[in-house]
């Protein structure tokens, strides 16, 4: 565990402070926390970074306990796997998932850990963590869909300091990026991460002589305990005290031919305190799709999610998680036996917030959405140019796909749109620019939609035209179950990705590959998962189903599974629109309030060449005497 040298007198902290002041520091708080983006957007090189915002800030009491932050990464955590001591002027750096106890959760993700100082004590922390475009390792972009160990993903740095005493520690620096397939990249990011946390101490530091370390300190503890207070309120208000609620869901594959594996949660409240206990989670598996989940992680997303459904005007930190119990049995999916490779980690992190959906709205769907968060695709593309004035040189290319937002109780789900608060799509102009690629079609698939009085989001076609030889690796899923709707919903479409060669021949790619290599003139479409509906589809406005085939969202055809007959005009035909309708409810019987789109895996099997042109994942494989989950 570090031990934190401090000089000066013990820090106090005022009796009370006034609403205005706490109001006024709060604010100041969100600014800086919006400036460590701004700072790393403006510093960074990576199109990951500086144009997708694969970053995740925070600034924290003296404690690690996190104020103000869009992630929540575990202070504590880093801490308690760091043996040495921290000293003003130091900053501590690691990309090793297991030294600090999930913080991070897979080895691109570099983050870095600044202590705040002020007249010679620690007033708080200020951390941030970014992905790293390829961090060496076995294939570039470093997630190899096929490791079977960490250390086939590249480098590992344990916590080590970056700087030390204000000194940067240069041959620990170059050891790293000497590992790496871009350096200047890795390079600008470590450093915008840095200026990033550099940037936050020094507010932190104004807001302390501003108003005083004492009052300061005070208003830290004042937003934790109106945090505290508000989900107490909140979990003794949604969450039962006399039943379990339970919930289960599927990564669909491992990338090595089986699947899909299970997570299961489930929840109920004792002593008042909410317990999330994911015992009947499928073993770890053999390949790279376990997820390292931080416990102080999950009771982040699930205060996430309860502000965001009942109270988003509550700024969300770290204050509530004494209310919480996550329980996690070691050696499962998501709490895999070191050196277990991570590096697909992502799909089970998109599912955990579909999980969460679905386990916190089963006793009041009126608030429950639909699945849609699901993965979090990943695309590489990498090679040397072989003519005009870059040939000999070196590209490479990740970016971030996004699918189709669930249908939810207040509307329809945005097409092709990122879940995560600040993800954005990386400009077709820059990608073109930057990378020897065209972008020939960029648009929503229609019907992939869950539809539902409030239609799930389409997922997006991305047709990618080479320019250059080299390969590519894909990662996404949903290929093989569905997103799923609820209150009557149908479930979204799955994601496919395809190649349409040069030569004319097609190839149907699975959703988690390496080394697929691709020649000049080949195309790739990237299809991604649409997002599933929510409530009785016979009830959404037939006028918005036409406009919608109007506007090439939806089909003539699949007008029909909102019950609406068109014209040959486009018009509704309201006649047979009610005889369809009436037609559909008869042979539906009772809407479901989760649609999963099948009855058993068993039966997904079976149907899953004919419906995706890939073969179906075999049952996982698990060690002797562990059984998996159902």
């Amino acid at each position: 565990m570090a031990t934190v040298l401090e000089s000066g007198t013990p820090l106090t902290k005022a009796a009370e402070v006034d609403p205005v002041t706490v109001d006024i520091i709060e604010n100041a708080l969100r600014n800086a926390r919006q400036e460590m983006d701004a700072v790393l957007f403006r510093t960074a090189m990576s199109p990951g970074i500086r144009e997708q915002h694969d970053e995740f800030p925070l600034i924290a009491d003296p404690d690690g306990l996190m104020v103000v932050g869009q992630f929540g990464l575990s202070i504590p955590a880093f801490l308690d796997g760091y043996a040495g001591t921290v000293e003003e002027g130091d900053i501590l750096f690691t990309s090793d998932p297991y030294a600090c106890g999930g913080a991070i959760s897979h080895a691109n993700d570099w983050l870095i850990l600044l202590p705040i100082y002020v007249d010679g004590r620690v007033v708080g922390w200020a951390a941030q963590f970014g992905h790293m475009t390829d961090v060496g390792g076995k294939v570039p972009g470093s997630l190899p869909t096929d490791a079977t160990t960490i250390f086939e993903e590249g480098v590992l740095v344990p916590p080590v300091k970056l700087y030390r005493r204000g000194e940067l520690n240069a041959e620990v620096l170059d050891l790293v990026l000497n590992q790496v397939r871009m350096k200047e990249w890795n390079r600008s990011d470590l450093n915008a991460l840095v200026a990033a946390c550099r940037n936050a101490g020094r507010r932190i530091q104004e807001l302390c002589a501003r108003f005083g370390t004492e009052v300061y300190l005070a208003t830290l503890d004042a937003l934790l305990q109106r945090n505290y207070d508000a989900m107490k309120t909140l979990i003794e208000t949604t969450i039962p005290a006399d039943e379990v609620l339970s919930f289960t869901d599927y990564v669909c594959d491992d990338g090595m031919g089986y699947g899909p594996y299970q997570i299961h949660c489930s929840m109920w409240r004792e002593d008042g305190k909410v317990i999330l206990d994911f015992a009947g989670t499928d073993p770890q598996s053999g390949g790279s799709i376990n997820y390292y989940l931080n416990e102080n992680l999950y009771k982040m997303f699930f205060g996430t999610y309860m502000i965001s459904v009942f109270d988003p005007q509550i700024l969300w930190n770290d204050g509530f998680y004494p209310l919480v119990d996550v329980r996690i049995p070691e050696g499962t999916l998501l709490k895999p036996r070191y050196p277990a490779a991570l590096s697909c980690r992502t799909h089970g992190l998109g599912r955990i917030f579909d999980m969460l959906t679905g386990l916190l709205g089963q006793r009041q769907p009126e608030f429950l959405c639909a699945a849609g968060f699901s993965s979090s695709p990943h695309l590489m593309y990498s090679g040397t140019y072989t003519e005009g004035e870059r040939a000999g040189e070196w590209f490479q290319l990740y970016q971030i796909g996004f699918g189709g937002i669930p249908g939810r109780p207040f509307g329809d789900g945005p097409d092709g749109y990122s879940l995560w608060p600040s993800f954005t799509n990386v400009p077709n102009e820059f990608l073109e620019s930057y990378f020897p690629l065209v972008i020939e079609r960029y648009e929503t698939v229609a019907d992939s939609g869950g539809p539902g009085l409030f239609r799930g989001g389409n997922g997006i076609d991305v047709a990618y035209r080479f320019a250059e030889p080299g390969h590519i690796s894909i990662h996404d899923d949903r290929w093989f179950t569905y997103p799923w709707g609820v209150n009557g919903g149908l479930p979204g479409g799955r994601s496919r990705k395809w190649l349409e060669r040069a030569d004319g021949t097609v190839e149907v790619l699975p959703s988690k590959c390496d080394r697929v290599e691709v020649r000049r003139g080949d195309l790739l479409h990237y299809v991604t998962w649409g997002g599933g509906g929510w409530g009785d589809p016979y009830e959404r406005d037939p006028a918005l189903v036409a406009k919608e085939v109007e506007q090439g969202l939806v089909t003539w055809s699949g007008a029909e599974r909102y019950g609406v007959v068109l014209t040959s005009a486009g018009a509704v035909d309201e006649a047979g629109t009610a005889a369809l309708r009436e037609r559909l409810r008869a042979e539906r019987g009772e809407p479901k309030l989760f649609d999963r789109g099948f009855d058993s895996l068993d039966e997904l099997r079976a149907r899953c060449r004919t419906e995706t042109g890939l073969p179906a994942p075999k049952p996982p494989r698990f060690a002797a005497g562990v059984a998996g989950g159902a």
